[in-house]
């Protein structure tokens, strides 16, 4: 919508990773030289963590995009909180190991079938699990027990585990032991800091095509890493609607004002949205209520609650982000579904491809 009045040739800031826009803060950089490392090494588990929106699936596509296709066959699992059989039939599925119709064990036989084959043709195989903080512990066993499929000295599958700060907390369990004797790095991406902040703005307006337009000051720079905590996804969410902003109201210049405006919106859609699942109405003013209004915050004295500000602005950041949450499971919930679609796709055109080859076969043999 405002891209022509800013001159961009795209939306700098959309909500869904896009490779082409990478940014490479130090933390990004760490995450995706331990990504290289771990395809070099061809072995283990290699696990990336990172808050929600930290650009975790940023990296990883760019790594598929990188990843040369005739030495690397690799396939992205998105779990959703899937049992153990299940995941290691969505892990089959995901390199087009036929699934439907057979016991486990042929499962099992089947893909260390097409690993060995996959071997010996000279390429590797690497399995990237995103989300993998709602991997069951009978999950992470059978993603264990894959790492044991070898040709001689060397692992036919390596496997990537990205996942949210809990995944961390999930591997420091006694029931992993086991596995994490098998990760061969590990490496955390945090928020951004103030000045790559105003960096990763500047960064993606200028992949968008941006020549001088639209510009910030230091206090609107200041505010959105505030209001964002660093998290690129959030960063995200307030300039595009910042950008809307300044298109409706004729702005190519954006102050610390203008942020605060967007914000404060933002925060109260939020609100609006939270009360709304939950069923519950915004609070009214009456004459019942003590100092709780539906205009101004709740007068409460947070020495004695013994909630620090600093504290308070952490919690206030985590709510802004609950819409944004929201709408990031819905788009990987639809990936999945056009995953899943794609599959389909492809064995019904296998099964029309030996069709045809079988009726072609006897013409063949008959003009023979």
């Amino acid at each position: 919508m405002y891209e022509a009045f800013y001159g961009l040739s795209s939306k700098p800031f959309q909500l869904n990773p896009d490779p082409s826009f990478y940014f490479g803060s130090k933390q990004h950089r760490r995450a995706k030289a331990y990504l290289e490392y771990g395809v070099q090494r061809n072995e283990g588990f290699i696990v990336i963590t990172g808050e929600v929106g930290a650009g975790k699936t940023t990296i990883v596509r760019g790594l598929f995009a990188s990843l040369d296709p005739n030495k690397v066959v690799a396939a992205n699992l998105v779990t959703t909180q899937l049992d153990a059989e299940d995941t290691l039939r969505m892990v089959a599925a995901a390199f087009g190991v036929r699934v439907k119709d057979v016991s486990k064990a042929e499962v099992l036989m089947a893909l260390e079938a097409y690993l060995l084959h996959q071997t010996s043709q000279g390429k590797r195989c690497l399995l990237i699990v995103d989300e993998a903080q709602n991997l069951t512990a009978r999950a992470v066993e059978e993603l264990r027990m894959l790492s044991n499929f070898q040709f001689g000295q060397q692992a036919l599958l390596q496997t990537f585990l990205v996942g949210q700060p809990e995944f961390r907390t999930i591997l420091q369990s006694p029931t992993m032991q086991q596995l994490r004797q098998r990760v061969t790095a590990t490496c955390h991406i945090g928020p951004l800091l103030s000045d790559e902040t105003q960096g990763y703005i500047e960064h993606r307006l200028k992949c968008a095509g941006a020549t001088g337009r639209p510009t910030f000051d230091s206090a609107a720079f200041e505010a959105i890493f505030k209001a964002s905590g660093g998290i690129p996804r959030r960063i995200n969410l307030i300039c595009d609607r910042l950008l809307l902003f300044g298109f409706l109201n004729n702005k190519t210049s954006f102050e610390l004002q203008d942020v605060n405006n967007v914000a404060s919106e933002i925060h109260d859609e939020s609100a609006t949205h939270s009360h709304k699942a939950s069923g519950e109405r915004p609070a009214r003013e009456d004459s019942g209520s003590q100092g709780l209004t539906a205009t101004g915050p709740i007068d409460v004295d947070l020495a004695k609650l013994q909630i620090t500000p600093g504290l308070a602005g952490a919690i206030s950041s985590q709510i802004d982000a609950l819409g944004v949450e929201q709408y990031d499971g819905r788009l990987r919930r639809l990936e999945l579904s056009v995953v899943r679609l794609e599959r389909i796709n492809l064995e019904i055109l296998s099964m029309l491809q030996k069709l045809v080859a079988a009726v072609r076969k006897p013409s063949q043999e008959g003009h023979s």
